[in-house]
């Protein structure tokens, strides 16, 4: 049986990732993917820590499925965004994304 411990390295691990590529890449989808990775380290904290909790409880699992409901509604706008921009400037780069400026 794998320990708790494993699961919580490797989400921080998924999480770093995921911040760091918010943090450091300019482009629009990559900072995207980046919001991804960390939501699905979170998805990883809330079914282990279920899987080492209260097994006949549902509450880590239906909190995971809520927070894939979220991320998909994410990618859903935020792609769309992601193009409307493309779209009005080609760039999606995140530094010339100005467009709610005076």
């Amino acid at each position: 049986m794998v320990p708790l411990s494993w699961y919580l390295m490797l989400a921080a691990a998924l999480f770093s990732v995921g911040l760091f590529g918010v943090l450091v890449r300019r482009n629009a989808i990559a900072i995207l993917l980046g919001v991804e990775l960390m939501l699905n380290a979170v998805n990883i904290n809330l079914v282990a820590f279920w899987r080492y909790g209260d097994v006949t409880s549902m509450a880590g699992q239906v909190f995971a499925v809520i927070v894939f409901a979220v991320a998909a509604a994410e990618v859903a706008v935020g792609l769309a965004l992601v193009i409307s921009v493309y779209r009005r400037r080609n760039t999606v780069v995140a530094d010339e994304l100005d467009m709610m400026k005076w």
